[in-house]
């Protein structure tokens, strides 16, 4: 692989990267991570029994808002006028809650970053909701699933999936 770091100039100095020549494609992005708890805990999730309420709607509206707040978080990303933002949850096992989150728009660069920022803050939301009951719960496996849209290309993770 034989890529450069772009947000940096020619001195080393942090920068924004111009985007403005970029053709304008649809661009989507999916990102996955998992929040991995006592058996106990996920089934409170599962049941809808837990005394903050239903944990999953939660997260899910927090995933999205955070998406759309990503240029707020990451210095250096651009504002993204977002045309949909999605987050959903999978139960593994019955200690793995797999969250994946889509984001999507038409733009000159891509939406990794949203769909990234959506799965981490959508797990840290179940980590806040829950952590009276389980301090024990790991957030983990946060990666890029697929993305597509924009010069690179098409990119599917490989069948190794999110580390064990």
């Amino acid at each position: 692989m034989t890529a450069e770091f772009t947000h940096f100039d020619d001195g080393g100095a942090a920068r924004m990267v111009d985007v403005g020549a970029k053709d304008v494609t649809r661009r989507v992005a999916r990102a996955a991570g998992r929040v991995v708890m006592a058996p106990q805990t996920l089934s409170l999730i599962r049941g809808g029994g837990h005394q903050k309420g239903d944990v999953l709607a939660v997260a899910r509206l927090a995933g999205i808002m955070a998406a759309k707040r990503t240029a707020d978080l990451i210095p250096l990303c651009h504002s993204l006028p977002l045309d949909s933002t999605s987050v959903e949850f999978d139960f593994d096992d019955e200690r793995t809650l797999r969250i994946e989150a889509t984001a999507a728009c038409t733009g000159r660069t891509g939406v990794e970053m949203e769909a990234l920022t959506a799965v981490s803050v959508a797990a840290l939301t179940v980590y806040d909701m829950c952590k009276s009951v389980d301090r024990t719960m790991t957030i983990d496996a946060i990666q890029l699933v697929e993305k597509t849209g924009g010069r690179s290309g098409h990119f599917v993770r490989g069948p190794e999936g999110p580390p064990k």
